[in-house]
């Protein structure tokens, strides 16, 4: 293995453990637990939301606060997983796109919901740990 096929695999290996995280951190989420995700997303600098419901959030600290608020929404009893159907990791930047699927219980509701959605996230890796940057996330057509 030469020295750049190593650095890719550890690379790789250090995504896999992150992604995993953030697998964790998105049934969490669904259970009104935004600790796990929030400590996945930069609280400054850049990044950005584009949410189910058609707005945008702009900005770490708008992003990271509206992450909170929002799983504030969800009670106890959720399940969620992502259905991947590309992941791509190239140096500091990582991406993976395909579906969350998730049934979510809403603090308003007393049925569970059903859950299909589109999902794009980007990663960056700042001073050796990897973000959250990125989330574009759709009900249309899931």
């Amino acid at each position: 293995m030469t020295t750049t096929q190593h650095r890719a695999s550890s690379a790789n290996a250090e995504f896999e453990q992150f992604f995993a995280k953030r697998s964790e951190a998105a049934a969490a989420y669904v259970n009104g637990d935004p600790a796990p995700l929030d400590a996945l997303v930069p609280h400054s600098g850049e990044a950005t939301f584009h949410s189910p419901r058609g707005d945008s959030v702009s900005g770490a600290d708008a992003v990271s606060t509206r992450y909170r608020i929002d799983a504030a929404t969800f009670a106890s009893g959720g399940r969620s997983r992502f259905e991947i159907l590309q992941q791509e990791v190239s140096g500091d930047l990582a991406f993976w796109t395909g579906v969350q699927v998730a049934s979510v219980r809403m603090k308003d509701h007393k049925e569970p919901i059903e859950m299909r959605i589109r999902v794009t996230e980007v990663f960056r890796r700042t001073d050796g740990h990897w973000q959250l940057v990125h989330r574009h996330a759709d009900t249309s057509g899931a």
